[in-house]
């Protein structure tokens, strides 16, 4: 189940990669002129919803020195409630297009869940897709993103699991 899940994973990835390039491609001059030269778009940030479940603090940069373009995710989140415990690790891979300090966000990637819930342990992993609206200062400052974030595994589609995150955005 879990090879199925991350082979889906990295063909929607190559699928998400390969057209964001194309769009890319077609506006080479517009992204060029609102990338920061020398600079790495990064992010901290809460999230409700999305990968990471219920709630989740995670790390975000892109893989070049730009504010768009490749990036990737890592998160640590989860829940306690009396004897029921939830852990959640949203680890993803994701695009950024767009100019200036909009942008539109494709992501694809895995979150892994352990729990005890009523006395029983359960651990899983989940695919897990984000498209959704980011504002990333090219300077520091505040950054949102909201979005709809499919899930999935090997016997469940959730389409419509939506998320909101808040956060600080620095650039090195």
């Amino acid at each position: 189940m879990v090879k199925t899940i991350l082979f889906k994973t990295i063909i929607i990835l190559a699928i998400s990669v390969i057209a964001g390039n194309y769009v890319y491609a077609q506006n080479a001059t517009t992204t060029k002129s609102n990338s920061l030269d020398s600079t790495r778009a990064q992010n901290f940030y809460v999230e409700l919803g999305g990968p990471g479940i219920i709630f989740s603090a995670n790390y975000d940069t892109r893989f070049s020195n730009t504010q768009d373009g490749l990036g990737g995710r890592v998160g640590i989140g989860g829940l306690s409630s009396g004897s029921s415990s939830i852990f959640t690790m949203p680890l993803q891979l994701n695009y950024l297009l767009g100019k200036d300090d909009k942008f539109f966000e494709i992501g694809v990637g895995v979150t892994i869940n352990s729990g005890n819930i009523g006395g029983i342990f359960n651990s899983s992993t989940i695919g897990t897709m984000v498209f959704g609206y980011r504002l990333q200062p090219k300077n520091s400052g505040f950054s949102f993103r909201a979005f709809v974030s499919p899930v999935f595994d090997g016997s469940n589609f959730t389409p419509y699991f939506v998320g909101l995150s808040f956060g600080y955005s620095f650039h090195n």
